[in-house]
Parts: structure tokens; C-alpha cells; sequence
């Protein structure tokens, strides 16, 4: 029987580092694309110092869709090239990093932005993971055979069986979320990572600037 951690998430757009700590500690990585889209979430935006310094954020153009859409249906304006670029050019750090990551960060910023969210935000943890040479393999949820009316922790817990997981480790954000006694009924064990409290909680900054072998320290630090 296989002993499978796995891990399940929305997929955000360069999250802080605590969410590549939860990748890092998974045997398998589950991109949670097929729930409600969070429009006050991360996945369509991240923080960034802005054109003085102070925090903002550098948000995707998507399309205005009903609130009940999925994130897997979410689609970039046809614009949005455009648009990203203007808001991409009021970030010197951007510009001016010289990171060993820095010129792919930009070359991937400054990729086609159309069709689906999803494609976007899955590649930019794919380049993540290379950049930092983490190697968890990515699904995503719309791609699994779990009833889509499911919901809550009973559509997490088809996922991870789903995939033959005996663990879900989550971030401890989850704690109030998930009890373990359903878990256990089905198999599986519940788990929580500490708290992160790393420097790293602007991530596509530090990625830009900083060594990925520290980056990467720091991630497995726990």
C-alpha cells in the first residue's frame, strides 16, 4: 500500500515561500483548479515593493465572470498582454534585478497571456520548481475523476485518494478546516506544517534577487 503524501492547493500566482515548503514536503502536488475562484485571493495576484518601495499588488487581467466560476474557467482579457505590461513597467526592481533567475522570471512575465488562468499559473510553479530544482510532480483537480459536488474536506479527501495518497499534509492555515477523524475513516492521515515564518513572503521579488540554493534553504527549513 502506498504511503503518499500529498498535498492540495489552489493554484496561486508566485505564492510566498510557505507554499513551496508544503510542495517540497509532498510526494505529489494537486493544483486545486476545479473550486470557486477566490476573487480576494492569491491566485490571480501576488505581492511586490511597488514604484516607491511600499508593498502592492501586482495583479493578472482576467476576464469578469460570474462569482460562482471555477478557477479552471477563468480567462485573461484579450488585452491583458497589454495591460500587464503597463504594470509590469511601474516596477524598477523588476527591470533592473540581475538574480541568477532574473532574466527567466522576466522572459516568463512577459509571456502570452491567453486562454485559460490556469495554464498560466501552473507553468509559473513548473518554472518555480526548476528554478529551485524541486522535482514533486504537479496534477491538477480538473483532471482527476472526483463528483464534482463534492465540497469541503470530503472533495479533499476523494482527491487524495484519488491519487493513492495515505497522507494530506496541509499548511496550518487548515487547521480550523479539517478534522482528522473523517480522514482517518477513509484511510488517510491529516497533517500540518508549522507556521512559516521565513523571510521569504514576497517570493517573485526574492526570486528575482537572491541565490535559488538560498531560497531553496530556506524553503526545506522546517
Amino acid at each position: 500500500m502506498s504511503d503518499t503524501i500529498v498535498a492540495i492547493m489552489q493554484p496561486y500566482f508566485f505564492p510566498y515561500a510557505g507554499y513551496f515548503r508544503l510542495l517540497t514536503a509532498a510526494d505529489h502536488f494537486v493544483v486545486l483548479d476545479s473550486v470557486q475562484f477566490p476573487r480576494r485571493g492569491r491566485v490571480h495576484r501576488t505581492r511586490v515593493p511597488g514604484p516607491v518601495g511600499a508593498p502592492e499588488w501586482l495583479t493578472l487581467p482576467l476576464v469578469h465572470a460570474a462569482r460562482n466560476t471555477l478557477i479552471q474557467d477563468m480567462m485573461f482579457t484579450d488585452d491583458a498582454r497589454t495591460s500587464f505590461d503597463q504594470r509590469l513597467r511601474r516596477l524598477p526592481w523588476l527591470s533592473a534585478a540581475k538574480g541568477p533567475c532574473a532574466d527567466r522570471l522576466r522572459t516568463f512575465l512577459a509571456s502570452p497571456l491567453q486562454g485559460a488562468l490556469v495554464d498560466f499559473l501552473v507553468r509559473g510553479l513548473e518554472l518555480v520548481n526548476d528554478l529551485l530544482g524541486i522535482q514533486v510532480p504537479l496534477t491538477r483537480s480538473s483532471d482527476l475523476q472526483v463528483d464534482s459536488e463534492m465540497s469541503g474536506q470530503n472533495r479533499i479527501i476523494a482527491i487524495a485518494k484519488a491519487v493513492g495518497a495515505r497522507r494530506y499534509l496541509n499548511l496550518p492555515g487548515g487547521r480550523g478546516l479539517y478534522q482528522p477523524e473523517p480522514f482517518s475513516a477513509a484511510g488517510l492521515e491529516l497533517a500540518f506544517l508549522p507556521d512559516y515564518a521565513g523571510p521569504y513572503r514576497h517570493f517573485l521579488p526574492a526570486l528575482a534577487t537572491e541565490d535559488p540554493a538560498d531560497l531553496l534553504e530556506d524553503i526545506l527549513d522546517f
